[in-house]
Parts: C-alpha cells; structure tokens; sequence
C-alpha cells in the first residue's frame, strides 16, 4: 500500500488538535499506511504541548516546529518537504472539513490523478463572506488561471512528483493554491462541505485575505500594472479633449479661463493616480528585491519524528 502523508499546519490550534486527531483516527486513519505532519508555525499558545502529546499516541506522528510565524503557505511548504509519502494531502486543523474526504482524494490519485483539489460545494457562512470569496475567485479565474475553482478550495492532494516541483519554484509573496494549478499535471477534483468554525477562533483576518488578494495578483498576473496604463491611458485621452473644449471655447465663445476650484481637483485627482500608479509598481519593484535576497521561505527550529 503506498504512504500518505497529511500535512496541518497549526497555528492557535491548541483546543482543536486533539478531536482533529480522534476524528482521523475514528474514521481513516486505520485505513490508510499514513504519516501526519503537524507543522507549528509559530503559535502563542499550547499547540505545540499538544501536538507532543498526540505524538505519544501514535508513532506515524511527525511534528515539526518553524522559528517563528511565516504563514500558512510557508507552514505548508515546509510540511510537504519534510513529509516522506508518495503523494500528500493538505488539511486544515479547524475542523470545518470531513476527513473522510481524504480517502476518497487518495482514491482518485490511484486512479492516476497527480493532483486532486477539495472543491467548496457548500459553506455554512454567511452571505458577506460567501460574496466576497466568490468574487476573490472570480477575479482569479478572470485574470489569473481558468482552472480556479469558482467555489475555491483550501485542501488538496499532491503526487511526489509535484512536491518536487514546488520545493524547486522555492516562491515567496505567492499563493501556493495557485502554484499547484500553475504546474498544470493531470488533476481532478472532489466536492466538500464546509461547515462553520464551532472550536476556536479564525485567525484569518481581514489583513491576511486582502495580502491574499495582492499575492495572487502581483505574483501570477500583469493585470494591476495593465489596469494603472490604462487609467493613466484614459485620463490623459480626457484631459486632451477637454484642453481643446476649453480653447474652442475661449475663441469662439470667449469664456474667460478660470475656475481655481476645478483645476485643483483635476491636479489632485492626477497626483493620486500617479501615486496609485507608483505604488503598484513600488510592489512588484519590492517583490523583485525580496527574491533576490534568497532568503528561505520558512525556518525550522525542530522536527521530531
């Protein structure tokens, strides 16, 4: 039977490690050869206590502890190189996804599939963030990969091959959701519902979702840099006709030149899309030197296997 590897990364977990671990043990892990990568990155809390004493429990249990907080996409990377199964499967440790899903994902890579993504069919949220989600992954679709799916997907399963592929990427500031669809191998996907948080409290905050947003945009897109030309294409389209309306009308009409008020608020309104405009740029300029430093996207301060 060829191994499966489960990567959670765990960040202020600690109240929800342990029904995690009791719920895979009840309903697949008895039927998988498995190894469960727990990955803390860099919580505050007791997660790290607590993972120690699931790996007392159960000696598939590898348990790795980055230096500090690098983010869930780091966590991850760090879980998948150090996993040692012939495919791998990302989980979340809130607890809003059935495990039993990963059977049927490991399933479908037998079948063939190198990638397979757990597709939202339902969500149990509210409409806010059902409509912002849905427009994150619209925007992605349209701008970014046609393969996003629209209800978007927060777990998926990788061949080795794969993994392979993105320790070789080795990206920072980027979506690693959208890293895994770039690579284009044979994929398919499996449909979950994803219930509401009822242990703990989300630390995925507005902050972290708009750095998303900016991430998947500037990291696998041209599209802010085209959309600030042609703004800066259509302002300067308008300001030529109405130079011409107002010199016509001088001369024909002999209306006086005036109006400080006005020319004030065009003169603001052209500084701040300049301003705009410099900090796209200022973003991916940034990016550029953040990868030429090399630095690693994660540090791991202890593994214990």
């Amino acid at each position: 039977m060829s191994k499966v590897s489960i990567v959670i990364p765990v960040y202020y977990n600690a109240d929800t490690l342990i029904p995690l671990y009791h719920d895979m043990k009840a309903k697949i892990l008895d039927k998988l050869d498995y190894e469960l990568v727990f990955v803390d990155d860099g919580s505050g809390d007791d997660s790290w206590n607590i993972m120690n004493q699931i790996k007392e429990m159960d000696s598939n249990v590898v348990l790795v502890k980055l230096s500090r907080n690098f983010g869930e996409h780091a966590a991850l990377l760090a879980g998948l190189s150090t996993s040692t199964g012939d495919c791998a499967v990302t989980k979340q440790a809130d607890l809003q996804e059935d495990s039993e899903i990963i059977l049927e994902m490991y399933e479908r890579w037998k079948n063939g599939y190198k990638v397979v993504l757990a597709v939202r069919e339902k969500r149990d949220e509210g409409f806010v963030k059902k409509f912002f989600a849905r427009l994150y992954y619209m925007l992605i679709r349209s701008y970014v990969n046609k393969q996003m799916p629209l209800q978007g997907c927060d777990c998926y399963l990788l061949d080795r091959q794969v993994i392979g592929v993105l320790e070789m990427l080795d990206e920072r500031n980027s979506s690693l959701t959208l890293q895994v669809l770039w690579t284009g191998f044979k994929s398919d996907n499996v449909y979950i519902h994803r219930r509401n948080r009822e242990i703990g409290k989300s630390r995925w905050t507005l902050k972290k979702k708009l750095r998303l947003v900016m991430d998947s945009l500037m990291s696998f897109s041209e599209v802010p840099i085209r959309i600030m030309s042609g703004v800066g294409l259509l302002f300067f389209i308008i300001a030529c006709v109405l130079a011409v309306l107002v010199v016509l009308e001088y001369f024909l009409l002999g209306t006086p030149m005036i109006g400080w008020t006005s020319l004030m608020c065009v003169a603001l309104l052209s500084f701040g899309i300049m301003m705009l405009a410099m900090g796209v740029l200022g973003e991916y300029i940034w990016r550029t030197l953040d990868a030429s430093r090399n630095r690693p996207p994660f540090l791991i301060d202890e593994i214990r296997k």
